[in-house]
């Protein structure tokens, strides 16, 4: 798992066999695609698989690896925030 700073990437992508891309803001759960009316677009080409997946390298490479040693000593305030979020996640 990684970590990317300063900035926060929201959509979901996939790229399948170099051909075909989904690009879009859809969890696969049901508040995704019944409540929320998420979308997603599919494109089929190499050339926009081949974009996508580079850009997906370039903010793979600046973002910070969090193994369990780093999770484990995470402050105290990002414990609270964390619960709290736990308690309200089904809104979000």
């Amino acid at each position: 798992m990684r970590e990317l700073h300063g900035a926060l990437l929201h959509a979901k992508t996939a790229v399948i066999d170099g051909v075909w891309t989904t690009v879009g803001s859809s969890n696969l759960d049901r508040r995704s695609f019944v409540l929320n009316d998420e979308l997603n677009t599919i494109v089929l080409g190499e050339d926009f698989a081949t974009a996508t997946s580079a850009l997906f390298e370039l903010d793979r490479r600046d973002a910070v690896p969090i193994d369990s040693q780093r999770w484990a000593e995470r402050g105290v305030g990002a414990r609270v925030k964390q619960r709290f979020a736990r308690l309200i996640d089904f809104l979000l």
